[in-house]
Formats: structure tokens, C-alpha cells, sequence
């Protein structure tokens, strides 16, 4: 019996993979568990494996070429069985069905949204009824109203609203005389999973939107039209009574149209799924997470003696301890002591860990990707200085498994080695805060009326407002600024 060849969700976030590398051509023999091809994810390159047994019969799409998760890449069969329903035209948009086995560690979106559209399947035939006896009882009740001689105005039907815009999911304070539509008895808002994924991420309060799903359930396509609703409802001014116009002014000369750039003078380059994860991920933090921002300057003097002196006694041992090694650790150890710097937006409340994982953001060559440092405040600095280099090593090799890069409570973002003094990072939601580490540099200070010279750091704590306050966030700061001029009290 033919298999058919899946790509699939090899990471928490893959919506799309590249193959970067077939391992098996057509008509090799195929067991089940055979790797047959590298692909690429947004995170990391990983390998597919063969769910069947058989020949490979036919590769659905070439190395290099991108197709969504739960698209037909491939068919194995036996040597001589019929394959071409398999192989036609539309063979490449055939998309996995919702049994179809994947890997159980990590769930897929589109898993999700299949239970989502199972939902709503289960309530169509109700909707549609429902929807059928509103339009009747509709036009009888205008029908009634309608003063005598007069037409009575024809209700339109589900069509003409969506063409009018009418009747879609959006943004909104209250549902039917003043109550969300989307509460259920317990008063906890009807959502699915996917739906509030996505809400938390783009920092939507999933409480305001208006569901459409059976009995009003919030689902995929209700946060996406909202998001669609939310900057354009924010941009756009309000009514302004109408005035007489002003005599126009004389128009100004055009100015020259900007000369197009030469073909040969750029080129495009394409975007690997890594760069398209970063992209969208931005963009659902800069837009609806609201950030701040708190600087405060470190003396390092105390934490590079420490390092020294480390490094020294573990020299035999290969280890190496970094001062962003050290930052770690005291920034694990800071977040115990403010929990709600250790923390999440879920758009519905507001998710306190009893764990510290810290993400460390290490540069590669497509972008950037988070390796964690799991329960960092209960490991040493040595430990943490073998991890951090153990995991960088591996992103670089795009050979991370997805428990490695996931699952962070808190990140940490790093330029000293290129020598900047001081940024600001983008928060990785639902985190709801991230550090940015400038250059350790000798400067000069006053001291006791003296100026001294000192090595010096800044760091910048970016916060996500809804969690994190002003004062809340400077607290965390003052306790990391004191561990780290005064490593003592890390331990104490």
C-alpha cells in the first residue's frame, strides 16, 4: 500500500520547511525510519523520516523548495503499484490528514487549527438551521412593520454581508446586552487552544474578541481578524464635522520622481524560514506589546576578578568562564527574588513561573535563535559556561532539537563583543521581559571626590508594561546590579 510522504511540523512554530538535502533518490528501498531528506525549519535543520516501508517512487518537489506542513513531499509504494493518483496535479496541495501520524513531542499549528475546523463542522449544520429560521423570522418581522403600500426591505443574506463586511468577527467590549459572547458559565472566555496561542503571542487581550465559532467559541480566524482590525481601527482619525474648504493655494511643483535602481545593481535574496520566523515574531511584539525601557551602569571590577580567578582554578579542566556567563547566573538568580519579571502575558491573566529558563541569543548565520538555559538558578556558573557554549556550538550546526531553543521565561541579548555600549532588545512574547548587555569598558569615575578608573557595563531592561511596572522593574535591576558588583551575595 502506498505512503504518502509528509512535511512535517518538526518544530513548536514550523508552518513551512525547506529541503535543503534529499538523502534518498527515487527508487531507492525504503524501511520505515530511513532518513529521506534534511530539512529546514525556522529553528534548525532536522531530519524526516519514512512513516512506511517501500521504493521511493516519486519526489514531489526538489532541494531547496519550500512547502507548508501537512503538504505531500513524497510517495513510497511497491515496485510495481499504481501511483499516479498520487502524483497528478494536485498531488503537491494534498494536505495531511488530521490522523496522520506525527511526531509526538511536537504538536504542529495546523494540528491545532484541525481541531479548531472539527469544532466548527460539529456546530455547522446547528448554524446553518439557526441561521435559516433568524432569516425567516427577519423578513415575517419586517414584513409586519412595514407601513401599508411599502415594499418591505429584504434581509440579505450571509453572502451580501460578508461582501459588505457585515456580520465578520472583530474587536469588541461586550456582546449582547453588555455581556462577552464568548464567556462561558464559569465566566472563563471560550477559546481554543490555537486561538489562544496566537492571542498570546501578538499580546491580544483574548477576552475582547468576538468569536465565531459554535456558541460563539474563539478561534483561529477571529484573532487573525482582529489583529487585521486593531491598527487599522487605531489609525485611522476620527470624523471631523465638515468646513468649508479653503481656497487652494498655489500647487507647488511636483518633485522628480525617484530614479529606479539599476536591475544589476541588486539582487534579491531569498528569505530562509529562520529569517521569516524572526520577522514575524517582531512584528507580533513591537506592535502590540507595549515596551519600556530602564537602563542603570554596572561596575564589573568585582565580577572580572571573579572570572579570572575562575578560570584559573578550572584552567586543566577546559572550562572557560565569560563575563556574560556571569551575568546569567546573577540574572537567574535576581529573577527569584522578582517573580514578576519572571513572567508571561497570556492575554487573559498573567502566568508567574516557578522555573527559570533563561534564553541566551546567539548569532548564526540566517539570524538569530535563543538557546535555553533550564533551572539556570540552580546550576553554578562552570555549568552554565559549558551549556552555554555546548548549545551555541549546535545552533551554529542548525542541529538543536526543539526543547533546546524553547520554553525560555526569560532572555537575555549580548553585543558587548562587538563592542556596543548600549541598546535595547525586542521582547520574545508571551516573556514579558529581556536584557540587553552592552561592553564591559574602562571609564573614568568620581569616587570619594577621586577619579578612579573602573570597568564599567550598561544593561537595558526592556518590560512589557502590561506585567511589569516602573518600580517593579528598577527593583530587578538594583538587586542585579548588586550581585554582579558584589558576587558574594549570588551565594549568600
Amino acid at each position: 500500500m502506498a505512503t504518502k510522504v509528509y512535511m512535517e511540523a518538526l518544530s513548536p512554530t514550523m508552518e513551512e520547511g525547506r529541503v535543503t538535502t534529499w538523502l534518498k533518490n527515487e527508487g531507492d528501498q525504503i524501511a520505515e525510519g530511513d532518513v529521506l531528506a534534511e530539512v529546514e525549519t525556522d529553528k534548525a535543520t532536522m531530519e524526516l523520516v519514512a512513516r512506511g516501508a517501500g521504493v521511493l517512487r516519486k519526489r514531489l518537489i526538489g532541494e531547496g523548495d519550500t512547502a507548508n506542513v501537512g503538504t505531500v513531499i513524497a510517495v513510497i509504494a511497491g515496485e510495481g503499484e499504481d501511483i499516479s493518483s498520487l502524483v497528478g496535479a494536485d498531488a503537491a496541495s494534498d494536505q495531511a490528514p488530521s490522523t496522520a501520524e506525527a511526531p509526538e513531542k511536537v504538536p504542529s499549528a495546523e494540528e491545532a487549527e484541525s481541531e479548531e475546523e472539527a469544532d466548527v463542522k460539529q456546530g455547522a449544520a446547528a448554524v446553518a438551521a439557526a441561521g435559516q429560521t433568524e432569516r425567516d423570522q427577519a423578513e415575517k418581522g419586517t414584513a409586519d412593520r412595514a407601513a401599508p403600500g411599502e415594499k418591505p426591505t429584504p434581509t440579505p443574506d450571509r453572502k451580501t454581508q460578508a461582501a459588505r463586511g457585515e456580520g465578520q468577527p472583530s474587536i469588541t467590549q461586550g456582546g449582547r446586552d453588555g455581556q462577552r459572547t464568548t464567556e462561558q458559565g464559569d465566566g472563563r472566555v471560550k477559546a481554543s487552544p490555537l486561538a489562544r496561542r496566537l492571542a498570546a503571542e501578538s499580546g491580544l487581550e483574548i477576552g475582547a474578541v468576538q468569536g465565531s465559532g459554535p456558541g460563539g467559541r474563539i478561534v483561529k480566524r477571529d484573532i487573525e481578524a482582529a489583529l487585521q482590525e486593531a491598527p487599522a481601527a487605531a489609525a485611522a482619525p476620527a470624523e471631523a464635522p465638515a468646513e468649508r474648504a479653503p481656497e487652494a493655494a498655489p500647487a507647488a511643483p511636483a518633485p522628480a520622481a525617484p530614479q529606479p535602481i539599476a536591475a544589476e545593481a541588486y539582487r534579491d535574496l531569498p528569505l530562509s524560514q529562520m529569517r521569516k520566523t524572526i520577522a514575524r515574531r517582531l512584528t507580533q511584539s513591537i506592535g502590540p506589546v507595549p515596551h519600556f525601557f530602564l537602563t542603570i551602569e554596572v561596575d564589573m571590577g568585582e565580577a572580572m576578578q571573579l572570572r579570572q580567578r575562575i578560570n584559573e582554578r578550572f584552567k586543566e579542566e577546559g572550562i572557560k568562564v565569560s563575563p556574560n556567563d556571569l551575568i546569567i547566573k546573577a540574572v537567574a538568580a535576581a529573577l527569584r527574588r522578582h517573580p514578576w519579571v519572571n513572567s508571561a502575558w497570556t492575554g487573559d491573566a498573567v502566568r508567574q513561573y516557578d522555573v527559570v529558563h533563561i534564553g541566551v541569543a546567539v548569532a548564526v548565520e540566517e539570524g538569530l535563535i535563543t538557546p535555553v538555559i533550564r533551572d539556570a538558578d540552580r546550576k553554578g556558573v562552570t555549568e552554565i559556561a559549558q551549556e552555554v557554549r555546548e548549545l551555541a556550538g549546535r545552533a551554529r550546526e542548525k542541529k538543536l532539537k526543539p526543547e533546546e531553543y524553547t520554553g525560555s521565561t526569560f532572555s537575555i541579548s549580548n553585543l558587548g563583543m562587538f563592542g556596543i555600549e548600549e541598546f535595547t532588545a525586542v521582547i520574545n512574547p508571551p516573556e514579558a521581559a529581556i536584557l540587553a548587555v552592552g561592553a564591559v569598558q574602562e571609564k573614568v569615575v568620581v569616587e570619594k571626590g577621586e577619579m578612579v578608573v573602573r570597568q564599567r557595563m550598561r544593561v537595558t531592561l526592556s518590560c512589557d508594561h502590561r506585567v511589569i511596572d516602573g518600580a517593579t522593574g528598577s527593583q530587578f535591576l538594583q538587586t542585579l546590579k548588586r550581585y554582579l558588583e558584589d558576587p558574594m551575595m549570588m551565594i549568600a
